[in-house]
């Protein structure tokens, strides 16, 4: 049972890794337009109908809401937090450079989401030793991937170089890498918030889709109102009145919207098969994390973004890549 929990997580890592191929698709769309119709899809329309599949005859998602109010509206307000992560983690590429701005964000995204939920939720014995090991081997191997990606960029020419990061500020990215770090990490203290967001006849499966639901709401909000703004700022609101663009765009954008959702439709189903096992439970975080961060480098390799690099580079990031997935179910070896 917990091998199939695993590989379900893992399905939907790697369809969320794929999720930027069809995005690449759009035409003649700002990016402030198609975030905003692809997170319609996202965050709103494939959570909601994932949601209903836990709903029992007669019942309605916002019975279960409004039983749980205090929970319902931290689950929202967590979300929204996540959502400020989302939109900060390019900004630390951005000061500090693809490998090491993404290796601290995606690190702390993942070591504070699998500790912090328990926490703040008042289960901090959920952190058992064997999870702090599992999280430092997992952060071991998302740097060495940043160690592989600093090696990339020092093979660069010198021109390459300063477009990469011409904006580099030691400070402020560390800043605004930990900052994206925890924010995103909000997205599993919203999950651990809706935790009773369920009904007991629903099976395990789907029993945390309703709280997935609030988590995304809150962070569309965040995302639609930035977008709305860039909107405006930028004057791209004639995105959405192109109407020969709509069927073609819409449909590469509802593509992007399922494959990113499919992550924690994945998370929710891997978990409902690994309820026997709590350490698992509370490190699934950290290995949905762990796999996106390894199938989005394997994408990659398939097109080619690491091809000419030495093979000491290769190796180093297939080592990283190896201890990742070790790290994934390392936590139940040590049970």
């Amino acid at each position: 049972m917990i091998v199939i929990g695993l590989l379900i997580i893992a399905f939907g890592a790697f369809c969320q890794s794929s999720s930027y191929v069809p995005i690449n698709k759009v035409k003649e769309w700002s990016w402030e337009s198609f975030w905003l119709v692809q997170g319609i899809f996202a965050w709103l329309v494939f959570p909601l109908l994932g949601a209903l599949l836990a709903v029992p005859e007669g019942n309605s998602l916002f019975d279960i809401y409004a039983q749980y109010p205090k929970e319902s509206l931290l689950t929202i307000l967590f979300g929204a937090l996540w959502g400020i992560g989302g939109l900060t983690f390019g900004l630390s590429m951005r000061y500090l450079g693809v490998a090491l701005g993404q290796s601290i964000a995606l690190g702390t995204c993942s070591a504070l989401g699998a500790i912090l939920g328990p926490v703040f939720t008042g289960h901090p014995g959920d952190i058992t030793s064997a999870v702090l090991i599992g999280v430092v081997v997992m952060l071991v191997g998302i740097a060495i991937i940043g160690v592989a990606g600093a090696m990339k960029s020092a093979s660069l020419p010198e021109e390459e170089k300063k477009k990469a990061v011409k904006d580099f500020n030691f400070g402020k990215g560390i800043f605004v890498a930990l900052l994206a770090g925890f924010m995103s990490a909000c997205f599993n203290i919203g999950l651990s918030f809706g935790a009773p967001l369920h009904w007991e006849e629903t099976p395990e499966i789907f029993q945390g889709l309703p709280a997935t639901l609030l988590v995304t709401f809150g962070g569309f909000l965040t995302n639609a109102t930035y977008c709305l703004y860039q909107n405006a700022r930028n004057q791209t609101f004639g995105d959405y009145g192109q109407g020969r663009l709509w069927k073609h765009n819409l449909l590469f954008c509802a593509l992007a919207g399922l494959l990113w959702y499919s992550q924690f439709f994945g998370l929710s189903l891997g978990k409902g098969f690994l309820a026997g096992s709590a350490v698992l439970l509370t490190f699934s975080w950290c290995i949905l994390m762990a796999l996106n961060v390894t199938f989005s480098n394997i994408w990659g390799i398939i097109l080619k973004e690491w091809k000419g690099l030495s093979r000491k580079t290769i190796l180093v990031l297939l080592a990283g890549l190896a201890i990742l997935v070790f790290s994934t179910f390392l936590p139940q070896l040590l049970q």
